[in-house]
This record gives structure tokens, sequence and C-alpha cells, in this order.
């Protein structure tokens, strides 16, 4: 088979390819440029499965970033384990049909205990006495060792949250061409994460993003001249763009209002009791999924869906079937917001009662996806919590504000404008047809075999 890569820029789209964007211009102008149609929901780990199982959602049973697990009664948001993924892995596919056939898969998600010959994503330690040190997990275990002892520990905090920046996108670009070096594997896949942090502060506007979109444009153009130097196929693609977003919708307000929701009070803080509650949502960007305990509400919160302004899409089981998206893990109703809008887990009526995580960085705790992590209260509060982690006292990083308003751009919705698709490129021209994210899994495939 031939080597091939396959790069994942997050949050590209051709509304921000262009002036600031030189080498990524040039690049698609000489070599086939497509939009790939949004799929439900347009979310990281959904439609990553998608582009690698050729499967939808409904299949592979990634209905989001996470879900409501019925049996444990809590969110399961941000798993790794590639055995969530419930459809067969195309590298699985190529090591029948080649036994020399190898891929590296560097932090594509549900990256632990796959198949996978090569693999590296973020893994923070968490210790006894609950301190989070970055770090990241490989396979084999001693690449891990071999990534952190050239490149220095992974900059987990820059990897997500209000110090996000290029560091760890020029990072895994960097353990990529590495284990490439190290292994020369068929496949590689490699996940750039870094326009989406800028995107969801500001929403995809150039001229505020303009450093941003530099800073790609030199960690792809570096890639791509690699791999091109190893005479590999290269695919360059996105899994969404973020369109412009000015509207948060407090589903689970609403819901506790209509006295739907269940709340415990712990230590004088508001926690949201899902197992307790007769109807709740998990937010997911512009996606959330609804899920129901108690059959008798149905039409009620069905009412409220249908009366709440932003949601522009409503799914049953049978209609979550007609979309794909119809599986055990998700909602009993899943929606969609329209573009203008997008879904946040917030669940207290004030603020003075909000969850302790409500203020940190806490992607696993969080009943939801939660953007506003990209933002700090004020630098001066997080150098203090920082300077008190110095001095070895405990601390607590509570610097996440509590206002969904600051959050510009989104993304999982189907109903964006062209120019906010997910975009492909690739160096032979694609079939004239809708190209649909399941289609990517037979690109990649063509390209492995061209």
């Amino acid at each position: 088979m031939k080597k091939t890569v396959v790069i994942d820029i997050v949050g590209l789209s051709t509304s921000v390819i262009g002036e600031h964007t030189p080498f990524l211009k040039a690049y698609s102008e000489k070599k086939h440029l497509r939009t790939i149609k949004p799929m439900l929901p347009a979310v990281t780990t959904s439609v990553q499965s998608t582009y690698l199982t050729g499967k939808w959602p409904s299949e592979h049973g990634i209905v989001g970033n996470g879900w409501y697990d019925r049996v444990d009664n809590e969110q399961k948001f941000w798993k790794q384990s590639n055995k969530l993924v419930q459809a067969e892995n195309i590298w699985d596919r190529a090591k029948r049909e080649d036994p020399t056939f190898t891929v590296s898969q560097m932090f594509w998600w549900y990256n632990m205990y796959s198949t996978a010959d090569y693999t590296c994503t973020p893994r923070p330690n968490y210790l006894a006495d609950g301190r989070k040190i970055p770090d990241c997990y490989a396979k084999p275990a001693s690449l891990r060792d071999e990534l952190q002892d050239t490149l220095g520990q992974f900059p987990l905090f820059k990897f997500w949250g209000a110090g996000a920046n290029i560091e760890s996108t020029q990072w895994i670009a960097d353990a990529s061409k590495i284990t490439d070096d190290k292994y020369d594997p068929t496949l590689t896949l490699i996940y750039l994460p870094h326009l989406d942090y800028c995107q969801q502060k500001f929403g995809p506007d150039v001229n505020k993003i303009a450093k941003e979109l530099k800073e790609i444009d030199t960690v792809i153009k570096d890639l791509v001249e690699f791999y091109e130097r190893k005479n590999a196929n290269i695919i360059l693609l996105s899994e969404y763009g973020i369109a412009p977003t000015n509207h948060p919708i407090h589903l689970n307000r609403t819901f506790r209002r209509e006295g739907l929701l269940e709340i415990r009070m712990e230590r004088g803080l508001e926690l949201m009791d899902m197992g307790e509650s007769k109807a709740f949502v998990i937010a997911d960007h512009q996606i959330a999924h609804v899920y129901i305990n108690d059959d008798s509400v149905r039409e009620k919160v069905k009412g409220i869906l249908e009366s709440t302004p932003g949601v522009s899409l409503i799914l049953d089981k049978e209609g979550q079937a007609a979309h794909h998206i119809d599986h055990e893990r998700s909602g009993d109703f899943v929606i969609m917001s329209d573009q203008d809008h997008w879904f946040t887990y917030y669940f207290w009526l004030d603020d003075a009662l909000a969850p302790d995580y409500a203020r940190c960085v806490d992607i696993h705790k969080k009943p939801g996806y939660d953007p506003v992590e990209v933002f700090m209260t004020s630098k001066l509060r997080a150098a203090y919590k920082l300077l008190r982690k110095k001095l070895g006292f405990r601390y607590v990083l509570d610097i996440v504000p509590l206002d969904a308003t600051l959050i510009k751009g989104s993304h999982g919705s189907t109903e964006t404008e062209e120019k906010y698709h997910p975009i492909l490129i690739t160096s032979e021209a694609q079939s004239d047809d809708e190209i649909k994210a399941v289609d990517i899994y037979t690109i990649i495939w063509n390209e492995l075999h061209r």
C-alpha cells in the first residue's frame, strides 16, 4: 500500500483560508479542494469515528463527544478507549489485506487500546493529592518517554483551556515526524487543534484570528513538505468549520423551572441529579441529547423544545433514524440549534450556587461541553493560584467565568453556510457528487491504493 498521511486541521473552512494562510491558499489552489457536507452531529469524536469506519453514529455508536450512560447514571465525556467505537477501523481492514501495513494515530480521538500500531494522545496524571500533571499516553509505552525526552513534557495546559496556543499543535506535529522517522507507518493520522480555540472565542473573523491562522499555516507547511519528501500521499481535511454564533440556550435551566430537573445541595453548592431528574439535557456545542427518565413528561418536554428560540431540529427516535444518529446512547430527543445559537450545560439559577467544577477546566465532570473554559476571569487571579501551587499550598484553579455570551463561534449544526463547512484537499480530483462524511473512509482507502 502507498504511504499516506491524513492531517486533520480542526475548524478549517474556506471562510478562513486567505491572506493569513499563504501556504494553504497556494496549496489548495494547485490541488483539489472540496467541501464536506456537515454530518449530524458535526463534533470531533463523532466525525472522526465516521471518517475512520465509514459508518454513521447509528452504527459506530459515537453519538457525540459525550452522552448519558443510563446504567451508571452519569455523563461520559471525552473517554478515550477505542472499544467504545462499535465498528471496524480502516486500519483493521488494511491489515487483513496487507500484513505489513502499519498505522500511526497521533492525537485522533479514541486512541487508547486500539489495534493501531503507534499512538499518542493527551493523558494527564491525576495524583492522590489532587494535582493534575501534564502528560500523554503512547503505544508502545517507550514512545511516550522518547517523545517527551526530545520535545519536553506534553503541554497539556496549552492543548485546552485559557492557555491553549500553538505550542500543543507544534508538539503534536513534531511528535508525528519523530514517530514517522522511527517507524515509517503506512498510514499516519495527525490531529492539529489550534484553530478550535480562537474561533470559539472570536468566531471565524480573520482579522481577530490572523495570528493563529499564520501559526497553523506554518505548521501545516512544515508537515506537508516533510511528507512530500517521503513521497507520501497527503490528505488535508477538517471535521467541521466554525460559524459565528451569539446566543447560548440554557435548556437545563428551563427544565428546572418547569419542575423536570432535580438538584442536590452539597457543601452549599448545587449539583444536577440526572438519575432522579424527570428529564435533562446533555449539551454538546450546537447539538444536545435530551434524556427522559419519566415517560409521562415526554409531551411536555417536546413542547418546551418546540417553543425554545434557536432550536431548529427536534428528533425523536424515528427522526434520529433518518439522520443516522439513532443508537442506544442517543437521547430520547436529539436537538440541533440554528447557526446563531448553541447549547450550554448550565443548570444553576444563581452563580453563587454553581458547582465548584463550573469555574474550573473539568471536561469529565461537567454534564456537557463547556467552551467558556477557553476564557479566564483574570490573569491576576490565575497568577495567584499558580503561586499557591508553586509554594506547595493546596489550590483550586477556579478561573473559568460563568458568562456563556463570551462565546462567538460554534459548530455541530448542519444548518450552516457552505463557507463554514469542513473541507477536503487532495492531490486527486474527487467525484462531482456531494462529499459526505462517510465518503472520507473510501477516499482514504483509495489513497492507500493509488
